[in-house]
């Protein structure tokens, strides 16, 4: 159960101002285990984990009422490391999320600040990475395609619609907060459609970047700052989604594209190769397509499992597929508190190209084609 301060339970830096709002919520998500992989780096690893599955987290989330329908809103976030206490999001005090703005009941929401874009907002809970129920290492290859929310936008303006019968849907632009208009800065929109057990969703991103001046420092100017996927001067993802609910079963199907423009390669940090992975051309592409089911057995435990054939073009000939696997088993001791096993497997097609597997989060890349790994942990909320 979430813990509602009121005005006078807020102390220090946030009393001033929640002095103003109706009201104020704590929250946040604990997950922590233990991770072994058969080959890290071309070693066996045992490692004490911090979101494995979803990423540790406290927030405040805070609201006034304006009257007439209209309120305003606030959210600040911040990730953790469970294991060492150190910051997440390149050591930002609320890199997760951090926006104020109006909410309408009738028209919807404008936010400003540092926020989601619309391939998170509306594909992702289709898929098994955007879910407790795969997380942050069934990530697509590399999260190629954002799903699981590698990168989060700064200077960002969002509009998210009311819920039309089911039909929702919503934008962003995230401006470069420089004299260069269109250079490192990111727009997106996307919409979903809920009727019964059917839900279908799809979105669209873009990332413009000057790719010999990418900013590393998270206190630079320009929508991505601090974290990277790919160097690129131009990133387009798009796709589409459905899910379908009948009893205690979902079954669903994601489909995505990152096309890439102008194209260097892949980050140290996202490939986890020493030096990233470079493109043989200036463009590239990874096409992914997932499967995915979860099944309630009883109201406390639960099975999930996720297949996603992942095809990639990286230019002069190197052109390696991706098999990844997450299967977990989840139960539920109270509402807020649960415990899971998880194992994660993929299998590149080629490692002669100097590619190995890799499962996000795990630090190193193997230096054979496939990559294990087993985790037992437990998430708490509140």
């Amino acid at each position: 159960m979430k813990k509602t301060l009121m005005v006078a339970a807020l102390t220090g830096v946030f009393a001033t101002a929640a002095h103003a709002q109706s009201s104020v919520t704590l929250y946040g998500l604990i997950d922590a285990g233990v991770t072994y992989a058969n080959n890290s780096g071309g070693h066996s690893l045992w490692k004490a984990s911090s979101g494995t599955v979803n990423g540790s987290r406290w927030g405040l989330r805070g609201s006034e009422d304006l009257g007439g329908g209209l309120k305003a809103i606030f959210t600040l976030e911040s990730g953790f490391n469970i294991m060492n206490g150190a910051a997440g999001q390149s050591s930002r005090m609320f890199g997760r999320q951090a926006f104020v703005g109006l909410a309408s009941n009738q028209f919807g929401a404008v936010t400003l600040g540092r926020q989601y874009d619309s391939v998170v907002d509306y594909l992702a809970p289709l898929s098994n990475t955007g879910t407790q129920y795969g997380g942050t290492i069934a990530a697509h290859p590399y999260d190629n395609d954002n799903l699981n929310n590698s990168i989060r936008f700064n200077n960002t303006i969002k509009y998210s619609s009311v819920n039309y019968a089911g039909f929702k849907f919503g934008g962003t632009y995230s401006f470069s907060n420089s004299t260069e208009f269109a250079n490192n800065r990111a727009y997106s929109f996307g919409a979903s459609y809920n009727w019964g057990g059917l839900n279908v969703a799809a979105g669209y991103l873009q990332l413009n970047n000057d790719v010999n001046n990418l900013q590393q420092a998270a206190t630079n100017s320009g929508a991505q700052t601090g974290e990277y996927t790919f160097a690129a001067g131009r990133q387009r993802t798009f796709g589409g989604g459905v899910n379908y609910t009948f009893g205690p079963a979902t079954a669903g199907f994601v489909y995505t594209q990152t096309q890439l423009g102008n194209a260097v390669g892949i980050s140290a940090t996202q490939s986890g190769h020493n030096g990233g992975i470079g493109f043989g051309a200036d463009s590239a592409r990874f096409q992914n397509f997932e499967g995915n089911v979860r099944y309630a057995l009883t109201p406390a435990l639960s099975l999930a499992g996720a297949y996603t054939y992942t095809r990639a073009s990286f230019g002069g000939g190197v052109n390696p597929n991706y098999n990844t696997v997450a299967l977990q088993s989840d139960y539920a001791l109270s509402k807020r508190t649960d415990v899971y096993l998880q194992g994660d497997w993929q299998h590149v097609s080629d490692t002669s190209t100097g590619v190995g597997a890799y499962l996000n989060g795990l630090g190193s890349a193997s230096t054979r084609q496939d990559q294990i790994a087993v985790t037992v942990g437990m998430r708490h909320r509140f």
